[in-house]
Protein backbone atom coordinates (compact mmCIF):
# COMPACT_ATOMS: atom_id res chain seq x y z
CA UNK A 1 0.00 0.00 0.00
CA UNK A 2 1.57 3.47 -1.07
CA UNK A 3 0.64 6.47 0.63
CA UNK A 4 -1.52 8.29 -1.12
CA UNK A 5 -0.84 11.59 -2.76
CA UNK A 6 -2.81 13.68 -1.29
CA UNK A 7 -0.75 13.39 2.04
CA UNK A 8 1.88 14.71 0.41
CA UNK A 9 1.56 18.34 0.01
CA UNK A 10 5.17 20.13 -0.47
CA UNK A 11 3.19 23.57 -0.09
CA UNK A 12 1.37 22.58 3.62
CA UNK A 13 2.93 25.21 5.74
CA UNK A 14 4.04 24.97 9.53
CA UNK A 15 0.72 24.16 11.55
CA UNK A 16 -1.35 23.33 8.22
CA UNK A 17 -3.93 20.43 9.19
CA UNK A 18 -4.40 17.91 6.31
CA UNK A 19 -7.50 15.67 5.73
CA UNK A 20 -6.65 12.52 4.71
CA UNK A 21 -8.21 11.03 2.09
CA UNK A 22 -8.49 9.23 -1.46
CA UNK A 23 -9.49 12.52 -2.85
CA UNK A 24 -6.89 14.97 -3.31
CA UNK A 25 -7.76 18.21 -0.72
CA UNK A 26 -6.61 21.51 -0.29
CA UNK A 27 -4.60 21.70 3.10
CA UNK A 28 -6.95 24.21 5.14
CA UNK A 29 -4.93 26.39 7.37
CA UNK A 30 -5.72 26.28 10.82
CA UNK A 31 -8.29 28.72 11.12
CA UNK A 32 -9.51 31.44 13.66
CA UNK A 33 -12.07 28.99 15.34
CA UNK A 34 -9.08 26.70 16.13
CA UNK A 35 -6.63 29.81 17.81
CA UNK A 36 -10.06 30.96 19.96
CA UNK A 37 -9.91 26.82 20.72
CA UNK A 38 -6.36 26.89 22.08
CA UNK A 39 -7.53 30.33 23.57
CA UNK A 40 -10.16 29.57 25.41
CA UNK A 41 -9.06 25.77 26.81
CA UNK A 42 -5.35 27.60 27.41
CA UNK A 43 -4.54 24.19 25.82
CA UNK A 44 -4.04 22.11 22.46
CA UNK A 45 -6.82 19.91 23.51
CA UNK A 46 -9.84 23.10 22.17
CA UNK A 47 -7.70 22.77 18.76
CA UNK A 48 -8.15 19.27 18.35
CA UNK A 49 -11.92 19.58 19.26
CA UNK A 50 -11.83 21.95 16.78
CA UNK A 51 -9.80 20.07 13.71
CA UNK A 52 -12.04 16.92 14.29
CA UNK A 53 -15.22 19.12 14.50
CA UNK A 54 -14.33 20.35 11.09
CA UNK A 55 -12.70 17.24 9.59
CA UNK A 56 -13.55 14.42 10.84
CA UNK A 57 -12.65 11.07 12.63
CA UNK A 58 -9.45 11.15 10.89
CA UNK A 59 -6.89 14.14 10.12
CA UNK A 60 -3.03 14.03 9.72
CA UNK A 61 -1.30 17.25 11.75
CA UNK A 62 1.51 18.99 9.69
CA UNK A 63 3.80 20.50 12.21
CA UNK A 64 7.88 20.44 11.46
CA UNK A 65 8.71 17.10 12.53
CA UNK A 66 5.63 15.47 13.78
CA UNK A 67 3.12 14.17 11.16
CA UNK A 68 0.66 12.08 13.28
CA UNK A 69 -2.33 10.77 11.83
CA UNK A 70 -5.03 11.28 14.48
CA UNK A 71 -7.92 8.75 14.98
CA UNK A 72 -11.05 9.56 16.88
CA UNK A 73 -14.39 7.34 17.34
CA UNK A 74 -15.08 4.09 18.35
CA UNK A 75 -14.40 2.48 15.23
CA UNK A 76 -10.82 4.12 15.41
CA UNK A 77 -10.46 2.73 18.98
CA UNK A 78 -11.41 -0.65 18.15
CA UNK A 79 -8.83 -0.72 15.02
CA UNK A 80 -5.71 0.81 17.27
CA UNK A 81 -6.52 -1.62 20.15
CA UNK A 82 -7.73 -4.99 18.93
CA UNK A 83 -7.79 -4.91 14.68
CA UNK A 84 -4.19 -3.83 14.35
CA UNK A 85 -3.07 -4.39 17.77
CA UNK A 86 -0.25 -6.51 16.37
CA UNK A 87 0.71 -4.00 13.40
CA UNK A 88 1.45 -0.83 15.46
CA UNK A 89 4.16 -0.60 18.10
CA UNK A 90 4.10 1.41 21.48
CA UNK A 91 7.54 1.37 21.91
CA UNK A 92 9.83 4.31 20.48
CA UNK A 93 13.33 4.23 21.63
CA UNK A 94 14.46 7.84 21.30
CA UNK A 95 11.63 9.44 23.37
CA UNK A 96 11.31 10.51 26.94
CA UNK A 97 8.60 7.77 28.27
CA UNK A 98 10.83 4.81 27.29
CA UNK A 99 14.58 6.48 28.34
CA UNK A 100 12.25 6.78 31.79
CA UNK A 101 11.07 3.67 31.66
CA UNK A 102 13.71 1.17 29.49
CA UNK A 103 11.71 -1.90 29.65
CA UNK A 104 8.95 -1.68 31.69
CA UNK A 105 5.65 -3.19 30.18
CA UNK A 106 4.04 -0.36 28.97
CA UNK A 107 6.65 0.53 26.29
CA UNK A 108 7.02 -3.11 25.50
CA UNK A 109 5.90 -5.15 22.60
CA UNK A 110 4.75 -8.56 21.98
CA UNK A 111 6.75 -11.66 23.83
CA UNK A 112 8.59 -8.96 26.12
CA UNK A 113 5.29 -7.27 27.05
CA UNK A 114 3.06 -10.69 27.54
CA UNK A 115 6.00 -11.72 29.87
CA UNK A 116 6.25 -8.96 32.04
CA UNK A 117 2.12 -8.54 32.44
CA UNK A 118 2.26 -12.23 33.24
CA UNK A 119 4.68 -11.80 35.59
CA UNK A 120 2.98 -8.26 37.21
CA UNK A 121 -0.51 -9.91 36.98
CA UNK A 122 -0.42 -11.66 40.61
CA UNK A 123 -0.04 -8.43 42.76
CA UNK A 124 -2.85 -6.86 40.81
CA UNK A 125 -5.23 -9.84 41.10
CA UNK A 126 -9.02 -8.20 41.97
CA UNK A 127 -8.72 -10.63 45.66
CA UNK A 128 -5.41 -8.86 46.18
CA UNK A 129 -6.67 -5.31 45.76
CA UNK A 130 -9.36 -5.99 47.72
CA UNK A 131 -7.29 -6.84 50.72
CA UNK A 132 -5.63 -2.93 50.13
CA UNK A 133 -8.96 -1.18 50.92
CA UNK A 134 -7.96 -0.95 54.08
CA UNK A 135 -4.70 0.57 53.18
CA UNK A 136 -6.63 2.80 50.68
CA UNK A 137 -8.74 4.70 53.04
CA UNK A 138 -5.52 4.67 55.42
CA UNK A 139 -3.36 6.47 53.56
CA UNK A 140 -6.42 9.23 52.33
CA UNK A 141 -6.39 9.48 56.06
CA UNK A 142 -2.80 10.42 56.98
CA UNK A 143 -3.01 13.05 54.17
CA UNK A 144 -6.42 14.49 55.44
CA UNK A 145 -4.68 14.45 59.13
CA UNK A 146 -3.06 18.11 58.15
CA UNK A 147 -6.08 19.35 56.48
CA UNK A 148 -7.09 22.24 58.74
CA UNK A 149 -10.75 22.66 59.24
CA UNK A 150 -11.93 25.65 56.86
CA UNK A 151 -9.07 25.96 55.10
CA UNK A 152 -8.64 26.03 51.57
CA UNK A 153 -6.91 22.92 49.87
CA UNK A 154 -5.76 21.99 46.45
CA UNK A 155 -6.73 18.57 45.80
CA UNK A 156 -4.21 18.14 43.15
CA UNK A 157 -1.62 18.51 45.41
CA UNK A 158 -3.46 16.46 47.63
CA UNK A 159 -4.38 13.44 45.61
CA UNK A 160 -1.29 13.11 44.51
CA UNK A 161 -0.11 12.19 47.76
CA UNK A 162 -2.49 10.11 48.36
CA UNK A 163 -2.10 8.49 45.23
CA UNK A 164 1.88 7.85 46.16
CA UNK A 165 1.08 6.47 49.39
CA UNK A 166 -1.69 4.30 48.33
CA UNK A 167 0.69 2.81 45.30
CA UNK A 168 4.26 2.36 47.27
CA UNK A 169 1.94 0.88 50.90
CA UNK A 170 -0.16 -1.42 48.55
CA UNK A 171 2.15 -2.62 45.39
CA UNK A 172 5.60 -1.83 46.92
CA UNK A 173 4.99 -2.60 50.47
CA UNK A 174 6.77 0.20 52.24
CA UNK A 175 5.95 3.33 53.51
CA UNK A 176 6.74 6.28 51.46
CA UNK A 177 5.93 9.30 53.58
CA UNK A 178 9.03 9.45 55.28
CA UNK A 179 10.67 10.14 51.90
CA UNK A 180 7.75 12.21 50.22
CA UNK A 181 9.55 15.30 51.06
CA UNK A 182 13.08 14.42 49.84
CA UNK A 183 11.59 12.28 46.42
CA UNK A 184 8.63 14.74 45.81
CA UNK A 185 11.04 17.19 43.01
CA UNK A 186 11.60 13.77 41.50
CA UNK A 187 8.47 12.65 41.35
CA UNK A 188 7.23 15.70 39.37
CA UNK A 189 10.28 16.13 37.38
CA UNK A 190 9.76 12.34 36.13
CA UNK A 191 5.87 13.68 35.15
CA UNK A 192 7.19 16.70 33.43
CA UNK A 193 10.14 14.42 31.91
CA UNK A 194 7.35 12.21 29.87
CA UNK A 195 4.71 15.32 28.74
CA UNK A 196 4.68 16.46 25.76
CA UNK A 197 7.19 19.26 25.37
CA UNK A 198 9.68 20.50 22.62
CA UNK A 199 10.72 17.28 22.04
CA UNK A 200 7.72 16.23 20.64
CA UNK A 201 9.19 18.40 17.50
CA UNK A 202 12.90 18.42 18.23
CA UNK A 203 14.61 15.04 19.59
CA UNK A 204 17.43 17.33 20.11
CA UNK A 205 16.38 19.40 22.38
CA UNK A 206 18.24 19.05 25.93
CA UNK A 207 16.01 20.87 28.23
CA UNK A 208 14.23 17.52 30.03
CA UNK A 209 17.84 15.57 30.65
CA UNK A 210 17.83 12.76 32.95
CA UNK A 211 18.54 15.02 36.21
CA UNK A 212 20.01 14.19 39.88
CA UNK A 213 16.05 14.15 40.74
CA UNK A 214 15.52 11.34 38.46
CA UNK A 215 18.56 9.46 39.57
CA UNK A 216 17.60 9.82 43.20
CA UNK A 217 14.23 7.75 42.45
CA UNK A 218 16.02 5.35 40.66
CA UNK A 219 18.29 4.71 43.38
CA UNK A 220 14.74 4.63 45.91
CA UNK A 221 13.54 1.73 43.99
CA UNK A 222 17.08 0.25 43.81
CA UNK A 223 17.27 0.22 47.30
CA UNK A 224 13.93 -1.11 48.22
CA UNK A 225 14.09 -4.17 45.78
CA UNK A 226 17.84 -4.98 47.65
CA UNK A 227 15.71 -4.38 51.27
CA UNK A 228 13.56 -6.83 49.83
CA UNK A 229 15.90 -9.53 48.71
CA UNK A 230 17.88 -9.08 51.83
CA UNK A 231 14.37 -9.63 53.98
CA UNK A 232 11.69 -11.87 51.18
CA UNK A 233 8.36 -11.58 52.47
CA UNK A 234 6.93 -14.93 51.54
CA UNK A 235 2.92 -15.04 50.13
CA UNK A 236 3.15 -11.22 51.14
CA UNK A 237 1.53 -10.63 47.13
CA UNK A 238 3.22 -7.37 46.73
CA UNK A 239 4.68 -6.45 43.28
CA UNK A 240 8.16 -6.83 43.81
CA UNK A 241 8.44 -9.75 45.90
CA UNK A 242 6.22 -11.38 43.07
CA UNK A 243 8.61 -9.92 40.51
CA UNK A 244 11.54 -11.26 42.74
CA UNK A 245 9.94 -14.49 42.74
CA UNK A 246 9.28 -14.64 38.75
CA UNK A 247 13.24 -14.51 38.34
CA UNK A 248 13.71 -10.77 37.21
CA UNK A 249 16.67 -8.89 37.47
CA UNK A 250 16.82 -5.89 39.60
CA UNK A 251 17.01 -3.81 36.81
CA UNK A 252 13.73 -5.28 35.38
CA UNK A 253 12.13 -5.15 38.37
CA UNK A 254 13.01 -1.05 38.71
CA UNK A 255 11.73 -0.81 35.33
CA UNK A 256 8.44 -1.75 36.46
CA UNK A 257 8.22 -0.30 39.48
CA UNK A 258 8.89 2.99 37.82
CA UNK A 259 6.05 2.83 35.90
CA UNK A 260 4.01 1.38 38.28
CA UNK A 261 5.25 4.66 40.56
CA UNK A 262 4.97 7.45 37.70
CA UNK A 263 2.69 6.15 35.17
CA UNK A 264 0.28 4.64 37.97
CA UNK A 265 -0.12 7.23 40.46
CA UNK A 266 0.16 10.09 37.85
CA UNK A 267 -3.11 8.73 36.39
CA UNK A 268 -5.00 7.85 39.72
CA UNK A 269 -4.32 11.49 40.71
CA UNK A 270 -5.46 13.16 37.92
CA UNK A 271 -8.59 10.67 38.46
CA UNK A 272 -9.34 11.86 41.73
CA UNK A 273 -9.00 15.59 41.41
CA UNK A 274 -11.25 15.25 38.41
CA UNK A 275 -14.01 13.89 40.70
CA UNK A 276 -13.57 15.85 42.88
CA UNK A 277 -13.88 19.20 41.00
CA UNK A 278 -16.61 18.04 38.58
CA UNK A 279 -18.68 17.13 42.43
CA UNK A 280 -17.66 20.94 43.82
CA UNK A 281 -18.97 22.18 40.36
CA UNK A 282 -22.29 20.22 40.70
CA UNK A 283 -23.00 20.59 44.43
CA UNK A 284 -26.15 17.82 43.59
CA UNK A 285 -23.69 15.26 42.41
CA UNK A 286 -22.06 16.00 45.52
CA UNK A 287 -24.66 15.64 47.89
CA UNK A 288 -26.35 12.41 46.52
CA UNK A 289 -22.74 10.87 46.30
CA UNK A 290 -22.18 11.55 50.26
CA UNK A 291 -26.15 10.58 51.18
CA UNK A 292 -25.13 6.72 49.24
CA UNK A 293 -21.76 6.88 51.09
CA UNK A 294 -23.26 7.89 54.62
CA UNK A 295 -26.48 5.12 53.79
CA UNK A 296 -24.24 2.76 52.53
CA UNK A 297 -21.02 2.45 55.03
CA UNK A 298 -22.17 4.88 57.88
CA UNK A 299 -20.71 7.85 59.47
CA UNK A 300 -17.98 6.05 61.52
CA UNK A 301 -17.54 2.80 59.77
CA UNK A 302 -14.40 2.83 57.32
CA UNK A 303 -15.24 1.35 53.51
CA UNK A 304 -14.90 -2.05 53.29
CA UNK A 305 -15.14 -4.69 50.57
CA UNK A 306 -18.51 -5.87 51.18
CA UNK A 307 -19.32 -1.69 51.24
CA UNK A 308 -18.34 -1.10 47.12
CA UNK A 309 -21.22 -2.73 45.41
CA UNK A 310 -23.25 -0.61 47.11
CA UNK A 311 -21.64 2.92 46.00
CA UNK A 312 -23.71 2.69 42.81
CA UNK A 313 -23.71 6.59 41.99
CA UNK A 314 -20.24 6.80 43.35
CA UNK A 315 -19.27 4.35 40.74
CA UNK A 316 -21.51 6.78 38.24
CA UNK A 317 -19.59 10.01 39.17
CA UNK A 318 -16.43 7.91 38.64
CA UNK A 319 -17.21 6.52 35.17
CA UNK A 320 -18.86 9.86 33.75
CA UNK A 321 -15.98 11.91 34.87
CA UNK A 322 -13.36 9.45 33.21
CA UNK A 323 -15.70 10.08 30.32
CA UNK A 324 -14.87 13.92 30.26
CA UNK A 325 -11.47 14.13 31.17
CA UNK A 326 -10.07 10.95 30.84
CA UNK A 327 -6.13 10.70 31.96
CA UNK A 328 -4.74 9.19 29.43
CA UNK A 329 -6.39 10.89 26.82
CA UNK A 330 -3.95 10.35 23.82
CA UNK A 331 -3.37 7.21 22.78
CA UNK A 332 0.32 6.69 20.83
CA UNK A 333 1.72 4.10 18.70
CA UNK A 334 3.83 3.55 15.65
CA UNK A 335 2.50 1.93 12.45
CA UNK A 336 4.99 -1.30 11.93
CA UNK A 337 3.26 -2.20 8.46
CA UNK A 338 1.02 -0.60 5.81
CA UNK A 339 -2.21 -0.02 7.07
CA UNK A 340 -5.63 0.79 6.21
CA UNK A 341 -8.34 2.58 8.18
CA UNK A 342 -11.97 3.84 6.82
CA UNK A 343 -10.31 3.75 3.52
CA UNK A 344 -7.54 5.71 4.23
CA UNK A 345 -3.97 4.98 3.90
CA UNK A 346 -1.69 4.87 6.78
CA UNK A 347 2.34 4.13 5.85
CA UNK A 348 4.35 2.12 7.88
CA UNK A 349 6.41 4.51 9.75
CA UNK A 350 3.50 6.77 10.59
CA UNK A 351 2.85 8.06 14.38
CA UNK A 352 -0.78 6.75 14.91
CA UNK A 353 -2.71 8.86 17.89
CA UNK A 354 -6.11 7.84 18.63
CA UNK A 355 -8.11 10.25 20.78
CA UNK A 356 -9.97 9.07 23.87
CA UNK A 357 -11.09 12.16 24.81
CA UNK A 358 -12.28 13.11 21.54
CA UNK A 359 -13.93 9.80 21.43
CA UNK A 360 -15.32 10.30 25.04
CA UNK A 361 -16.93 13.56 23.73
CA UNK A 362 -17.91 12.59 20.55
CA UNK A 363 -21.30 14.07 19.43
CA UNK A 364 -23.02 11.07 17.31
CA UNK A 365 -22.23 8.51 20.77
CA UNK A 366 -22.86 11.37 23.46
CA UNK A 367 -25.40 13.57 23.68
CA UNK A 368 -24.47 16.90 25.17
CA UNK A 369 -21.15 15.66 25.35
CA UNK A 370 -19.65 18.61 27.36
CA UNK A 371 -22.37 18.54 29.95
CA UNK A 372 -21.57 16.71 33.70
CA UNK A 373 -24.36 13.71 33.68
CA UNK A 374 -23.50 10.73 36.03
CA UNK A 375 -27.08 9.36 34.79
CA UNK A 376 -25.60 8.28 31.61
CA UNK A 377 -24.02 5.41 33.51
CA UNK A 378 -27.26 4.31 35.48
CA UNK A 379 -27.58 0.99 35.98
CA UNK A 380 -29.49 -0.48 32.62
CA UNK A 381 -27.84 2.25 30.31
CA UNK A 382 -25.76 0.51 28.19
CA UNK A 383 -23.43 1.80 25.65
CA UNK A 384 -21.97 1.54 22.43
CA UNK A 385 -18.50 -0.74 22.69
CA UNK A 386 -15.26 1.61 22.71
CA UNK A 387 -17.49 4.83 22.87
CA UNK A 388 -16.34 5.05 26.22
CA UNK A 389 -12.35 3.97 26.74
CA UNK A 390 -11.34 5.45 29.62
CA UNK A 391 -8.43 1.95 30.27
CA UNK A 392 -7.92 0.70 26.83
CA UNK A 393 -9.25 -2.14 25.71
CA UNK A 394 -8.55 -5.60 24.13
CA UNK A 395 -5.57 -7.71 25.34
CA UNK A 396 -2.88 -4.80 26.43
CA UNK A 397 -5.67 -2.03 28.13
CA UNK A 398 -4.48 -1.02 31.30
CA UNK A 399 -2.86 -3.50 33.41
CA UNK A 400 -3.76 -1.09 36.96
CA UNK A 401 -7.59 -0.56 35.85
CA UNK A 402 -9.27 -2.49 38.69
CA UNK A 403 -6.43 -1.33 41.04
CA UNK A 404 -7.19 2.16 40.21
CA UNK A 405 -10.97 1.16 39.91
CA UNK A 406 -10.82 0.15 43.20
CA UNK A 407 -8.62 2.97 44.66
CA UNK A 408 -10.55 5.61 43.41
CA UNK A 409 -14.16 4.81 44.95
CA UNK A 410 -12.63 4.15 48.31
CA UNK A 411 -10.65 7.09 48.42
CA UNK A 412 -13.73 9.31 46.89
CA UNK A 413 -15.56 7.49 49.52
CA UNK A 414 -13.72 8.34 52.62
CA UNK A 415 -13.36 11.63 52.05
CA UNK A 416 -16.82 12.52 51.23
CA UNK A 417 -17.28 10.21 54.80
CA UNK A 418 -15.76 12.47 56.35
CA UNK A 419 -15.89 16.05 55.15
CA UNK A 420 -17.39 18.44 53.84
CA UNK A 421 -16.22 20.33 50.17
CA UNK A 422 -16.98 23.23 48.55
CA UNK A 423 -14.97 24.27 45.49
CA UNK A 424 -13.48 28.14 45.67
CA UNK A 425 -12.65 27.89 42.19
CA UNK A 426 -14.54 27.13 39.24
CA UNK A 427 -11.19 28.63 37.10
CA UNK A 428 -10.34 25.15 36.35
CA UNK A 429 -8.94 23.87 32.38
CA UNK A 430 -7.70 20.56 31.23
CA UNK A 431 -3.69 20.56 30.85
CA UNK A 432 -2.00 17.78 28.18
CA UNK A 433 0.72 16.78 30.53
CA UNK A 434 1.74 13.11 30.74
CA UNK A 435 -1.96 12.90 32.09
CA UNK A 436 -4.79 15.13 31.26
CA UNK A 437 -5.00 17.18 34.93
CA UNK A 438 -7.07 20.39 36.22
CA UNK A 439 -4.94 23.08 35.78
CA UNK A 440 -4.36 25.50 38.24
CA UNK A 441 -5.71 23.22 40.51
CA UNK A 442 -8.82 22.27 42.76
CA UNK A 443 -9.18 24.41 44.96
CA UNK A 444 -11.48 23.66 47.73
CA UNK A 445 -12.28 24.49 51.53
CA UNK A 446 -12.52 21.65 53.37
CA UNK A 447 -15.00 21.37 57.02
CA UNK A 448 -15.13 17.99 58.83
CA UNK A 449 -18.01 16.28 59.36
Amino acid sequence: MTLPKDLIDPSASAGDIIPIGPVPNPPPLVGLRALRGIIRRRSIIGALEVFHREMGDVFRLSVPGFNPIVLAGPEACHFVLIEARDQVRWRMEREPITLLLNHGVLVEDGDSHDHLRRAMNPSLHKQMILRQIKAMWRCADRVAEAWVHGEPVDMLVEMRKVALLVLTDTLFGVDFQPEMRRLWPGVLRAVRYISPGPWVVWRGFSGLGYNRHLRQIDSYLFGIIAGRRAHPRPDSGDMISVLIDAGLSDDLIRDQLMTMLIAGHDTSTASLSWALYLMGAHPDAMRRARDEVLSAIGPDQPPAPEHLPRLRYLDQVMDESLRLYPPIHLGSRVAAADLEFGGYAIPAGSRVLYSIYLTHRHPDHWPQPEHFDPDRFAPGIKHRPYTFVPFGGGPRNCIGAAFAQVELKVVLARLLQRFDLTLLSHNVHPHMGATLEPRPGVLMRVDRR
